[in-house]
């Protein structure tokens, strides 16, 4: 048995004692909202791989099928985000169908993912694509997002007392409670782990409230040039104008990764999560004596201490695929599965974000798998784009899917010639040039006009 078969072995019974643990110790996720993914349905529809030659996304994600981005009353419909004049990241993402260097191998054939990118991180090419720039719903990868926002803003030591609306947080949960006490850190763990929308909550109110946290993900979203990017909540959870793409859902990723104690928390596979206290308000209901957590009176409610419990990540990547570095899941009925994950060979890192994906023929984590081996086994040259992370009017290197190209940084002074991430310093020296060229011209004129005085004296 080779080092990789033992690893695999122990991350499998590894996920066998995590997903005990998390059945055990948190709230159901219930259909329709942002967190783990559910089981696939029986169905005996054949698989196809969604069609997006045509750009059916290329302005607005596909039509939701339930209410969640209806706006509320007296709220305007958010305008769909604007589609960039010049394609980021090369010419050759403006493709919408599939995107590959020339003489590359066929992709694997059981990708269900409407649309999907798998990149270098540490050289930000892209290796090949598929609808990169399409809009869809991030779902519970937004995450992400949030935790670049939280790690630029807010102290990891600092103690944060859970509230009884963060508890209540819609959708998938970590397990804190009203009452509970939780370091920056523990919430962070719930939030990239376990997808807690009641972590994201609480973290959203630290940064200011959920309006405020929303409007911070989005600017910081801008920053680094994600433009197909609008996030309608901290969670995931769908509403009105959310958009991404699976573009920008790697770029958001590359940076999140650049961060090590993102990149920390994403690789980790279990931590010690606290408990909470019984609710003062409501009337005591412990358990059973002999049979614990059921309570005493059937009529009410449990109540009582909740004790700390093992908090265990439910990305099943991180537990299946030796070389596995973390990543995030999520999955909405209107997002439907998404996925974004990493991993490392042979000191290449590669990452594979999914977008508008299914369970069949293979879940997302194992689409993303076969898409990691198949980039390994490509030159570490092969590049059909660039995730260009910044100034969002940086012009990016243009590349061609005939010919693998390098990602060598580009000349400062060319790019500041096509509005690139330079053009502000080139043009404060040409403002520089500018004035000094007046004064110069103002000087001449005064000059003149002393002289043509002078003369005019001698001549009277």
């Amino acid at each position: 048995m080779n080092i990789h078969d033992r690893t695999r072995r122990g991350r499998r019974t590894a996920a066998s004692i995590a997903t005990a643990v998390v059945l055990v110790s948190t709230p159901a996720v219930l259909p329709g909202l942002a967190g783990a993914q559910p089981a696939p349905p029986p169905t005996s529809t054949p698989f196809r791989t969604p069609d997006t030659d045509a750009c059916p996304h290329r302005d607005v994600p596909p039509p939701a099928i339930d209410a969640s981005e209806v706006p509320a009353p007296g709220d305007a419909e958010p305008q769909p985000v604007p589609v960039p004049a010049q394609t980021v990241g090369g010419e050759e993402l403006a493709a919408c169908g599939v995107i590959t260097a020339a003489g590359a191998p066929a992709l694997p054939a059981d990708i269900s993912a409407a649309g999907w990118v798998l990149t270098d991180l540490d050289s930000g090419a892209v290796v090949a694509a598929k609808d990169p720039h399409g809009r869809y719903r991030p779902a519970s990868t937004i995450k992400v997002l949030l935790a670049l926002v939280a790690l630029d803003e807010l102290d990891l030591d600092r103690t944060v007392v859970a509230t009884a609306e963060d508890a209540a947080a819609e959708g998938s949960a970590v397990g804190i409670g009203a009452g509970g006490v939780y370091s920056v850190r523990q919430l962070m763990q719930g939030l990239v782990m376990a997808s807690g929308n009641d972590a994201a909550h609480a973290l959203a109110v630290q940064l200011g409230g959920v309006d405020t946290a929303v409007e911070k993900m989005n600017a910081k979203a801008r920053a680094l040039g994600a433009l197909d990017t609008r996030t309608a909540s901290p969670s995931g959870l769908d509403g009105p104008g959310m958009a991404c793409s699976p573009y920008d859902l790697a770029l958001i990723f590359r940076a999140a990764m650049d961060n090590p104690t993102f990149a920390e928390l994403v690789a980790t596979e279990s931590v010690p999560f606290p408990g909470y206290p019984k609710d003062a308000s409501k009337p005591d209901n412990p358990s059973r004596p002999d049979m614990p957590g059921v309570p005493v009176n059937p009529d009410l409610p449990l109540n009582e201490d909740r004790p700390g419990f093992t908090l265990a990540s439910d990305n099943a990547l991180l537990f299946n695929y030796p070389d596995a570095l973390g990543g995030k899941n999520g999955y909405t009925d209107d997002a439907r599965q998404t996925f974004v994950g990493a991993a490392e060979r042979g000191g290449r890192r590669l990452a594979v974000s999914l977008m508008n994906a299914d369970v069949l023929p293979i879940r997302p984590w194992e689409q993303a798998a076969r898409l990691l081996d198949y980039g390994f086994t490509q030159p570490a040259d092969t590049a059909v784009g660039t995730l260009v992370t910044g100034n969002p009017d940086a012009a990016p290197a243009s590349t061609t899917a005939s010919t693998p190209t390098s990602t060598a940084p580009t000349d400062r002074r060319t790019e500041a010639s096509t509005g690139g991430a330079y053009a502000g310093v080139d043009d404060e020296s040409d403002a520089a040039i500018r004035v000094g060229a007046g004064v110069l011209g103002l000087i001449v004129v005064v000059g003149l006009l002393l002289w043509a005085r002078t003369l005019h004296r001698r001549r009277s």
